[in-house]
């Protein structure tokens, strides 16, 4: 992994006035609650986004830069390649590829067993790419959705971008033939991003803004962007859509008090709270939550559980009712289930 040092940007705060945060965002858990995860261990930590391929397995990257292949049947867990960067979202395509959003690399495709990274995109006109977050891929014609975080914060110091709020964060497509063009700009800490079943539109998830949006690439609106749901109790991350057909949404965190007062406030406060230790700042809230959400923006499942033996979760997985978890700081995914599902691993 690259131990080249990243600078911290300058803090340029933007005055927000957040909505109120609704009581959901002050309760633990929820009725029925998410049941008790179990643990799968890592060789390493921070399984930040996790996918399920073809045969069932799952695919996660770590801190150093590994790409982990782990079988849920028997906890085995193998490292098939390193990109040399930091591995976060990921997409399984169907001959067996893999998509890696690399937040020091760029857009990256991994073949498959014995062959090595290549690089997809690692600039933007004319700009290097900073910070790609999340990545789908069309299975008809081949084009490649993602998300860049932050044109200005990098994966080091991302409360910086929710702190600044100053909204950098984009939605692109890769053509077929390689070009690249920006669909969505001015997103606030833009993350997780996930076709709609019929693959009419994308949903995408705004860390910063407590929302998902919804973007048209076809039929009537195409090429239009639309709040699909509003203040969310949480800062939503990673999303995935499921074999149960909803858009299965990650909250890594509740939201936090602290954060909504003083974004509506002069940046100056800002400013001097990101010069304080870490430790005082705003920090995640330990806890297990995910939503799943309808295609029309109904919430069909509100799941959470306490975070004591996991937290932070930032990517999901859902396959025939099992849910498979991952985070930017645990050193293992996790496995849980539906509740009302019949399906049980």
């Amino acid at each position: 992994m690259s131990d080249t040092v990243r600078p911290t940007p300058r803090m340029s705060p933007v005055r927000w006035t957040p909505p109120v945060a609704p009581d959901r965002a002050r309760q633990k858990s929820s009725v029925p609650a998410l049941p008790a995860v179990r643990r799968i261990e890592l060789p390493g930590d921070g399984p930040e986004d996790v996918v399920i391929d073809a045969d069932g397995f799952v695919y996660c990257g770590i801190a150093d830069g590994s790409v982990l292949r782990v079988d849920l049947r028997n906890g085995a867990v193998e490292t098939v390649v390193n990109t040399g960067g930091r591995p976060l979202g990921l997409h399984a395509e169907a001959d067996g590829s893999l998509l890696i959003c690399d937040a020091h690399r760029g857009l990256l495709r991994w073949p498959g067993t014995g062959n090595s990274v290549e690089v997809l995109v690692d600039t933007v006109d004319g700009e290097p790419l900073k910070f790609p977050s999340n990545v789908v891929a069309d299975p008809e014609d081949g084009t490649i959705y993602f998300t860049a975080s932050s044109h200005r914060w990098p994966l080091e110091h991302w409360k910086g971008d929710l702190m600044e709020h100053s909204g950098t964060g984009r939605l692109l497509r890769r053509a077929p033939d390689g070009a690249v063009d920006v669909l969505l700009e001015g997103l606030q800490f833009a993350n997780g991003v996930a076709f709609t079943p019929d693959r009419q539109s994308l949903i995408v998830a705004e860390t910063a803004g407590y929302r998902l949006n919804r973007y048209r690439l076809r039929g009537p609106g195409a090429g239009t962007r639309e709040t699909l749901v509003d203040n969310l109790p949480g800062f939503p991350d990673n999303i995935a859509l499921g074999s149960d057909g909803l858009i299965w949404v990650t909250l890594a965190s509740p939201r936090n008090p602290m954060l909504d007062a003083l974004l509506p406030r002069a940046g100056v406060l800002r400013k001097l709270l990101w010069k304080l230790p870490d430790r005082l700042q705003p920090a995640p809230e330990r806890t297990v939550w995910v939503l799943g959400v309808a295609p029309d923006g109904s919430i069909v499942h509100d799941l959470q559980t306490d975070g004591s033996s996991y937290s932070m979760v930032t990517g999901v997985a859902e396959l025939d009712g099992t849910l498979i978890l991952g985070s930017l700081h645990e050193s293992a995914i996790a496995v849980t289930h539906v509740p009302d599902s019949t399906f049980r691993k």
